[in-house]
């Protein structure tokens, strides 16, 4: 293991890629643009799905699981949609390989071509509204509040693991509801469930808002998302809940009959969030040591490095420990005891950190002799002798103050970063020389939004929930405005 990362005031971009590999979180595949989550990597992502599991199944909602190919005919149906996704699809022309019969290996056999064309699913509206169809019939059918765990493809010519890639894996809520009020509200709801997720799970402060028209999800009538700002001052958009309006009901003529038995088109919306997340949490927290990680989503809470010489030695300490795991185990902790016996502890306390274990503990025979651990927290780098008898309830405060510590430290840092500003040139100024979000004035135009973003690469992240009303000036074009929009650049 190279422990040495990058520094993040040099190069940030190659501090990210080095530490999402040498922390074992992911890697490059051998198919272009996709990835491998490793083991650790993917245990972090278990802890995620798990929380926003309940989360969802506490809101009324129900899991499934729906065709990974969709007809070409069914994303014509809904034409923004179609438009939204058609760069980015990957299609399935033909069903059959044949070996060529010049020896020149498998080949796709041209005897075999569909008939008509299968996308992979970019997204999973078209293929889910057609089976709306057939399970709506009445009022009684609503509300139907489906989810369901999978992955997609969108065919990136430019990836990074886990913030870009061709294939991710994620999940898309789907819910049909009888009015268009209770719709609203169900879009709503799912951005207030992964707002608390983000910030009580991953430690990592976001802010609520809506997308402008050119920003929203294609199909949809309001995006509402929740943002979170990197340690290099960048956006990054952690999560979207859309309110589809009766698009995708009239597109697949999906009816029921009210209670009064009139037929009607229902309402819809779609939400999900994606491995995304792990970029998220990488790049909020970590430093140059390595990563820092969340208790709450952290795959090992504690280890335990004993240091001795000889067999005889690490037997009396995992002795020793045992009843500390014990009690720790029974706390609801992931505790590992690291007897390897060819590593030396100074290289396993670097591979703790480098991984983000929120908790170390040393222990050697002087420690059994004093009645002590030597205990070191993660994200402060620092460490402190605990008495033996204290060590259970220690570590579990120590936990819950590492998971304040490290939201605080975010929160405080966004907070810091969000700079108001009242004309361009103060716009470009403070975008090159401090980044993170500003706060500006925009006339509502698709087109000063467009030029803006030509001219600086900055993007309204949102329109924030809580923005009050308050006369102003367009930064570009100097026409009258009533709040102010939240810019940045951004992943």
């Amino acid at each position: 293991m190279s422990k040495k990362l990058t520094p993040r005031s040099e190069d940030y971009s190659k501090w990210y890629n080095e530490l999402v590999v040498k922390a074992d979180l992911a890697e490059n595949s051998g198919v272009r643009g996709c990835m491998v989550i490793k083991p650790y990597g993917y245990a972090i992502w278990e802890k995620m799905q798990a929380a926003l599991d309940t989360m969802f199944k506490e809101t009324g909602h129900e899991n499934a699981y729906f065709p990974l190919f969709i007809p070409k005919s069914y994303l014509s149906k809904e034409a923004s949609h179609v438009d939204g996704f058609a760069k980015e699809c990957a299609v399935v022309t033909h069903y059959r390989l044949k070996n060529d019969e010049n020896g020149n290996g498998i080949i796709v056999d041209p005897d075999a071509k569909l008939e008509e064309e299968l996308i992979v699913r970019p997204t999973s509206e078209t293929i889910i509204w057609d089976t709306y169809r057939r399970w709506i019939q009445s009022y009684r059918d609503l509300p139907i509040l489906i989810n369901q765990w999978a992955n997609v493809v969108r065919w990136e010519m430019r990836t990074r693991l886990f913030l870009r890639t061709a294939e991710f894996l994620w999940q898309e809520g789907h819910t049909a509801h009888a009015t268009k009020q209770e719709a609203i509200e169900e879009a709503e709801r799912m951005m207030n469930v992964y707002a608390t997720f983000a910030e009580e799970f991953m430690a990592v402060p976001v802010i609520k808002g809506l997308k402008t028209a050119s920003e929203r999800f294609a199909g949809a009538e309001e995006t509402y998302c929740i943002e979170a700002l990197m340690q290099d001052g960048k956006a990054l958009q952690a999560g979207t809940s859309h309110y589809l309006g009766q698009n995708f009901a009239k597109a697949f003529d999906v009816k029921y009959a009210t209670k009064e038995g009139k037929q009607e088109y229902v309402w819809a919306t779609s939400w999900g969030v994606s491995t995304r997340l792990m970029g998220a949490l990488v790049m909020t927290h970590s430093d140059d040591q390595g990563l820092v990680l969340p208790p709450k989503l952290a795959p090992i809470h504690v280890v335990i490095v004993p240091i001795y010489k000889g067999e005889e030695q690490l037997e009396t300490l995992a002795e020793y420990v045992k009843p500390y795991i014990t009690d720790l185990r029974a706390k609801g902790l992931t505790v590992k005891f690291d007897d390897r016996d060819t590593l030396k502890p100074g290289f396993k306390f670097a591979e703790y950190e480098q991984k983000g274990v929120p908790v170390r503990i040393a222990i050697g025979a002087r420690d059994i002799e004093n009645g002590t651990f030597e205990v070191a927290r993660r994200d402060l780098l620092s460490k402190e002798a605990v008495s033996a008898d204290q060590l259970t309830s220690y570590i579990v405060e120590l936990l819950d103050d590492i998971q304040k510590t490290i939201y605080q430290k975010a929160l405080d840092y966004r907070s810091s970063h969000i700079t108001e500003v009242n004309s361009y040139e103060e716009f470009k100024d403070i975008l090159e020389t401090k980044g993170g979000f500003i706060a500006a004035h925009w006339d509502g135009t698709p087109e000063s939004e467009a030029a803006i973003q030509e001219e600086t690469k900055a993007t309204i992240r949102c329109i924030p929930l809580d923005a009050k009303e308050e006369e102003g000036s367009c930064i570009y074009s100097g026409k009258p405005s009533k709040m102010r929009v939240l810019f940045a650049k951004a992943y």
